[in-house]
């Protein structure tokens, strides 16, 4: 099969166009012969090298790519309910590794079926996993209740776009997002379902006052700190990523405790595994958000070739919505 490797940690000029056996299922595993994958800021983050010391991630010589949509190539021992050549979404187990390649090894409880979907593959690739996430955090971190209102940072970015399709779905009366002022002109374009987006640097400016019952938060920094004021009475501000890159930025626990606040962090990856019984029901609830056009995200494809050029435009912020790699 057709590989991208990353063949040490270190810049996107790690990642090599190689050829690597064809893997087969074992028992429970589903082969798939993907036809597109998705392109993440985790994959950027462990080809760098900043989890190299962290238990089950890989080491190079690996496959990045956690995320892919293909059809099925072959079931393992044991595998029901999937058939030859089946419209499928897989995610990872959790290891971060395998989906930049021309066939991936999914867990069968990780496969998601999308046949009698009209769903694009590249639209499902971009769409589903990240809406399945986003159902997982809105209704077990940030039990989110119908009526509440949600705001979320970097409101176009790859993991943010699945949320306000996920809140509206779970009966949100108001979703609120905010982006760099370089992206206010996608923002007026998005078709995503916010009722407003508003100017990050702008904050609390720009939001009149208004406070919100749950903020997500996948960026970090100072808008992290600015989160702290933005939070409703007994609100909970649910921590999902850190693309400013500020690893040293701390959260006063005064604050927390005065406010009656509640700061929670919510990594899939760390949390599927760990909770198997939340994935079938945010599958369906992610399949029928993308369905029902709630998840309408920008998508670049590039060649599988093309991967570090992925990287690059990730680490440099200049990525318009979410970029999918087809082998």
């Amino acid at each position: 099969m057709q590989a991208i490797q990353v063949t040490r940690f270190g810049e996107p000029g790690v990642l090599a166009l190689t050829e690597l056996p064809d893997p087969a299922p074992g028992p429970g595993q589903v082969a798939i012969d993907v036809t597109h994958a998705a392109v993440g800021l985790i994959d950027v983050y462990i080809r760098q090298g900043l989890y190299k010391d962290r238990e089950g991630l890989p080491q190079p010589p690996y496959v990045p790519g956690l995320e892919v949509a293909g059809t099925v190539r072959a079931l393992g021992e044991g595998v029901t309910g999937f058939a030859l050549g089946e419209k499928v979404v897989a995610l990872s187990s959790g290891d971060g590794q395998g989906g930049y390649a021309s066939v991936f090894i999914a867990d069968q409880a990780s496969v998601v079926s999308t046949e009698g979907h009209s769903i694009d593959p590249a639209l499902a690739v971009a769409a589903i996993p990240n809406a399945l996430m986003a159902h997982v955090a809105l209704t077990r971190a940030g039990r989110l209740s119908e009526g509440e209102s949600v705001l979320v940072h970097g409101a176009l970015g790859a993991l943010s776009a699945a949320f306000p399709g996920i809140a509206r779905q779970l009966g949100a009366a108001r979703v609120v997002g905010t982006v760099r002022a370089e992206r206010m002109a996608a923002a007026a374009a998005t078709k995503l379902p916010y009722d407003t987006v508003v100017d990050s640097a702008r904050l609390p400016d720009a939001l009149d006052g208004e406070k919100f019952d749950v903020i997500v938060d996948p960026v970090g920094g100072l808008v992290r700190t600015r989160s702290l004021d933005l939070l409703a009475p007994s609100g909970r501000l649910l921590l999902v990523g850190n693309a400013s890159g500020d690893w040293n930025h701390g959260i006063d626990g005064n604050r927390i405790w005065y406010g009656n606040f509640t700061v929670t962090g919510f990594n899939s990856g760390g949390y599927l595994p760990t909770h198997p019984e939340t994935f079938a029901p945010a599958a369906r609830a992610a399949l029928k958000a993308v369905a029902d056009g709630l998840a309408d995200v920008e998508i670049e494809t590039l060649a599988l070739a093309d991967a570090a050029t992925a990287h690059q435009r990730l680490e440099d912020h200049s990525a318009n919505g979410r970029i999918v790699l087809t082998p």
